[in-house]
């Protein structure tokens, strides 16, 4: 009698185990990887430093400080006298302007001692678009290193993924022949599944004279396997030129939050958030190597990517931007300094990593040779330099780590003994964290919860 209560008793546990509510299993088919291919037209020459912390000072309108308007010109004047002129002004139908940033130059000459000067706090406009700065013939084709494939109305392009915008805007057929002359062009006539937006247009600039603007449609868009069925599509009738010269791109697509968008009179959701619905996970997770192709996975964060466990801050998503706070910096083993009020976001669209100039300072101090060099604009430091290692504040969360052999941009002169610092300064409350970072960070962007995690790579 007891040994059979017993059995009953054990059944009834069983029972009530097998009743118990679970976690539901994460549906794979929501997983979606898209590798990059290298940009066949990149070029890690001479000048890159500088042309790559000029489009970043545009891209977010933030004033040129003296040095990098000295560089920029003697480089624009160089480019004059051995190439025809490149014109940065928007080919085709002539492009409305972008918002007027609003960001005010200090007067505030880059000193000779320091290695970068402070200004007063000005802060770069949060809006998506670029002030009205105009750089005539700033080289930026080349600072793409690569690209990945976009399948949009079963054509394939490949396109330049950003994380600092958010249109998807693409070169297309309606462009003229001379705009379209060695890209691939999403053929408008072609696709059986777009449909045009009446009335509605789109107009980005990138600060540093480089742009685009056109109509707007929706189609369907397969980004590695994730497919968004009616997505806004915006299609270029006008493109600068530095756009129009670098034919390994084809297009953007921003990753920021949708409240960047630019599309008019109805702002337009990003791939990113129309897509979320059916990923398995509300993140997407950028895989951006030191050398090597990597990849953007949407739907999971591969572990076996990184080392150790991720860590993770909230983000502040007011400005549109993956924004965060970073009030502490370490330079390799030397007491961390304070960043007070410090803010930063997370930029794939940003090849350098921009700071405050108290931590440039701070950092090229370790650096034998290192100096604040007028002529191109940046500090600079003997190629064969071995570099410390920086940590800096992810949202009071952690302190997250680049490696010092990342923070080696580009040489400055064709003998190659010089280079250019991946960490620069900027005149800005709001620093940059560009390529240079997401070399040595695994990076996921969490949509559903608005929070952003990082890991050394594996």
């Amino acid at each position: 009698m007891h040994s059979s209560l017993h059995a009953i008793f054990l059944l009834a546990l069983v029972t009530l185990a097998l009743a118990a509510p679970r976690n539901a299993p994460i549906q794979k088919r929501g997983v979606f990887k898209v590798e990059r291919v290298p940009n066949p037209n990149f070029k890690r020459s001479p000048g890159a430093g500088t042309r790559a912390l000029i489009k970043a000072h545009r891209k977010y309108s933030v004033p040129l400080p003296e040095g990098l308007v000295a560089a920029m010109n003697a480089a624009n004047a160089a480019n004059a006298a051995s190439a025809p002129k490149s014109n940065s002004a928007l080919t085709g139908e002539t492009a409305k302007k972008g918002a007027k940033g609003n960001a005010k130059a200090s007067g505030t000459a880059v000193a000779a001692a320091p290695l970068a000067s402070a200004s007063g706090g000005v802060a770069a406009k949060a809006n998506g678009t670029a002030g009205t700065g105009k750089v005539t013939a700033t080289p930026i084709n080349g600072d793409v290193e690569y690209l990945s494939p976009v399948n949009i109305g079963g054509q394939t392009l490949n396109l330049d993924f950003d994380s600092g915008s958010s249109d998807l805007w693409v070169f297309n057929s309606q462009l003229s022949t001379a705009s379209q002359t060695g890209h691939t062009v999403f053929n408008v006539a072609k696709s059986q599944t777009l449909q045009m937006m009446t009335g509605a247009t789109y107009s980005i600039s990138y600060g540093d004279g480089s742009g685009s603007a056109g109509n707007v449609g929706t189609d369907t868009v397969n980004i590695g396997g994730a497919t968004v069925t009616s997505q806004a599509i915006e299609l270029a009738t006008a493109v600068s030129a530095s756009f129009v010269e670098d034919t390994a791109s084809n297009g953007l697509v921003g990753l920021a939050f949708s409240k960047l968008n630019t599309v008019k009179p109805t702002q337009q959701k990003t791939f990113f958030d129309n897509a979320m619905p059916n990923l398995a996970e509300p993140v997407f997770t950028a895989d951006l190597r030191s050398n090597a192709v990597g990849a953007y996975e949407f739907g999971a964060i591969d572990t076996s990517k990184f080392n150790g466990t991720m860590q993770w801050a909230a983000v502040n998503t007011t400005n549109g931007f993956w924004q965060f706070s970073s009030e502490k910096f370490q330079v390799g083993d030397a007491t961390p300094m304070a960043v007070p009020g410090g803010q930063a976001i997370a930029d794939t669209g940003t090849t350098l990593m921009l700071t405050s100039a108290a931590v440039v300072n701070a950092y090229y101090a370790n650096v034998q040779g290192a100096v604040n060099d007028q002529q191109v604009g940046g500090v600079t430091f003997p190629c064969n330099s071995q570099l410390p290692d920086l940590q800096f504040d992810v949202g009071g969360s952690f302190m997250a780590n680049v490696k010092g052999s990342d923070i080696n941009f580009a040489p400055v002169d064709n003998a190659g003994t010089t280079c250019f610092g991946g960490v620069q300064a900027i005149q800005s409350n709001l620093q940059i964290y560009g390529d240079i970072m997401f070399k040595s960070q695994f990076v996921a962007f969490n949509g559903g919860n608005n929070s952003i995690g990082m890991a050394p790579h594996q």
